[in-house]
């Protein structure tokens, strides 16, 4: 009898020890569960697939900086009650929906159509955002005021954006849809980088010595700029005239300079200003007007 009250005895601690063990086991699994839920409950994993889904639309050269910026311009939120915030707060918050919505804007290249587009949406809605006394929706003045950023920001000669805003621009009270919107935002990037590739080809004409170009070959690649886009003149997008200008190729660049000189006529010197004024003014006399 006191052989088996031994085995007993030894055989009961192991029993405890191994049921004591199985609520640990479902306690964690509980502790998984909450974690997750409490995620999901605050929006954390919506919010990192779309931090991924933006990473993998831009492809940045620096991730780890992209994301940075992208949580920091997460964080740009509007007040509650920003409608009845007074004039500096306004101000104020109205910098931050501008900055917001140009990064937005400038995830994505525009020939990424798709990505774009979706950009050009979240920016809209970003600048649409009202307080209490407001109803939502974008005015002209805030819709102007982006595409003067917008140009500012790309360094481009004010003298030769301002024909461009003025046709695309829309007066302050005037309320904006997003299709007119998506086609403001398109043409200043389009033309930023239009006057970038003019100033490429004001290069291939510019007297280093000199820093100008000479106006007769100058005048004779704007004529060919011109013939070019002509050629496309069915084309409605800006992004075509773009397309356009892009096959201005080194053989009729050739023959348009070869023409310049055998003309031997005097010429007077054209300055980089006066090229891509003259240049964009080519392109911008294909935009249509809004209204």
């Amino acid at each position: 009898m006191a052989a088996v009250e031994k085995r007993r005895l030894a055989v009961a601690p192991a029993a405890n020890f191994i049921d004591s063990s199985r609520p640990s086991v479902s306690g964690a699994a509980a502790t998984t569960e909450s974690e997750e839920d409490f995620l999901q409950q605050l929006g954390v994993t919506k919010m990192l697939r779309a931090a991924l889904l933006k990473v993998l639309e831009a492809r940045p050269e620096e991730p780890i900086s992209f994301l940075a910026h992208y949580f920091e311009n997460m964080g740009l939120s509007t007040p509650a009650n920003s409608g009845a915030g007074e004039p500096p707060g306004q101000l104020l918050l109205q910098q931050q929906r501008l900055g917001r919505a140009l990064w937005h804007l400038r995830l994505a290249h525009h020939s990424q159509r798709t990505a774009f587009n979706n950009n050009v949406g979240v920016a809209y809605e970003c600048l649409s955002a009202s307080g209490r006394k407001k109803k939502p929706g974008l005015d002209g003045r805030t819709y102007s005021e982006l595409l003067k950023r917008i140009c500012r920001d790309g360094e481009a000669p004010e003298e030769v954006v301002a024909p461009l805003l003025r046709k695309i621009q829309c007066r302050d009270h005037e309320a904006v849809p997003l299709d007119v919107f998506r086609t403001g935002m398109l043409t200043c990037f389009v033309l930023l980088e239009f006057v970038g590739r003019a100033g490429a080809l004001y290069q291939l004409l510019e007297d280093p010595m000199l820093a100008v170009a000479d106006r007769r070959m100058s005048q004779a690649v704007l004529d060919t700029l011109e013939g070019v886009l002509q050629a496309s003149s069915g084309a409605s997008a800006p992004t075509h005239y773009l397309e356009a200008g892009s096959r201005l190729g080194p053989d009729s660049l050739a023959l348009a300079m070869d023409r310049a000189l055998v003309a031997r006529r005097p010429s007077s010197p054209m300055t980089r200003e006066e090229f891509l004024e003259k240049a964009a003014a080519l392109f911008i006399a294909k935009v249509k007007p809004v209204g």
